[in-house]
């Protein structure tokens, strides 16, 4: 599969929002406007639980959430999977503890109530981006040290009929 395909495939999105209508729109949105499959919650362990058994690429969560709040919903998900961009939805009046979030558990985008939806937009396919491009990565690295694995191992035969 090219980079192109890959790129292509539906990616998974996870909103975890506690406002129903705030998930309706936001579904609504981003099935109208783009190719992703998007799965909502109002449970942040709910969400946890599903992240578990499931292939996911990009976690959008609300910054203020009753039983869980989003920051430590987003650092549990970032120990649990850190390979996934993680985004957080927040009120500016919330922002400075938002950007905290962002240096502090590697949350990857701080998207400030209300939002512009192309920006929005933007920053998911910014994400995803992000997120194949380090998968993309890690494959490299991991082929790399196959391929070394194999010269160290053709340098000791070599070195032995020398020997």
């Amino acid at each position: 599969m090219t980079r192109a395909e890959k790129m292509k495939s539906k990616p998974n999105i996870i909103i975890v929002h506690d406002d129903k209508r705030v998930l309706k729109q936001l579904k609504k949105l981003l099935t109208g406007k783009t190719e992703y499959n998007v799965d909502t919650f109002v449970s942040a362990q709910k969400a946890i639980t599903y992240i578990k058994s499931n292939d996911i690429e990009l976690v959008i969560s609300n910054h203020d959430m009753p039983n869980m709040d989003g920051i430590t919903f987003l650092s549990k998900l970032g120990k649990l999977t850190p390979q996934i961009p993680r985004m957080i939805l927040a009120e500016s009046s919330e922002k400075e503890k938002a950007m905290e979030a962002v240096n502090d558990i590697g949350v990857f985008q701080y998207i400030e109530k209300p939002w512009n939806e192309d920006d929005l937009l933007i920053v998911l396919r910014n994400g995803l981006e992000n997120q194949y491009l380090k998968k993309t990565l890690g494959e490299k690295i991991s082929e790399i040290k196959k391929t070394i694995s194999v010269l160290d191992g053709l340098q000791k035969e070599i070195m032995k009929a020398f020997v």
